[in-house]
């Protein structure tokens, strides 16, 4: 796990990070710890729950299909700079959606899960990782996990 400098393994390193991404979107598996609160809580199990109609519902001047979007983009524009990508980023873009009927809901679930994946194949890519890289990867977590929270506060308070 630590080499002779005291520094993790690049294997290491992306296997707890791709470990805590999976616990972020699909939740904990049955019967294990979880790195939050709630166990079996994910960004997976929380969207499937509720409908377009729900997803779209304001509270506090936002929705869940707004939070699910942005959430979304967020890791695609990441994924892309520890890839490589120097652009900047128009970040209000990821606020677009705001309202979504059943296909449209459908439709970002999938865009959703493809993010998804394409994140845990952004990780587990070879390469040398540098200290902007290792953030943009531990945001990756942390933003995700944000978003999810707020998501799951959304649905409690307009059920």
């Amino acid at each position: 796990m630590e080499t002779e400098d005291n520094s993790i393994s690049r294997a290491y390193f992306v296997g707890a990070a791709a470990y805590l991404l999976r616990e972020t979107f699909e939740g904990s598996p049955a019967g294990e710890g979880s790195a939050y609160l709630d166990q079996g809580v994910g960004v997976f199990p929380t969207l499937s729950s509720i409908s377009a109609a729900a997803a779209s519902k304001e509270f506090h001047g936002t929705t869940v299909a707004a939070q699910t979007e942005h959430a979304k983009f967020y890791l695609d524009r990441l994924c892309e700079f520890i890839n490589g990508r120097t652009e900047v980023v128009k970040w209000d873009q990821s606020w677009l959606i705001e309202t979504v009927d059943e296909e449209e809901w459908k439709a970002l679930l999938i865009a959703v899960r493809k993010t998804y994946e394409d994140s845990l194949r952004c990780l587990a890519e070879d390469r040398t990782w540098n200290e902007s890289q290792v953030g943009m990867a531990m945001g990756m977590i942390a933003h995700t996990a944000y978003h999810l929270g707020a998501v799951r506060q959304i649905i409690k308070s307009t059920q």
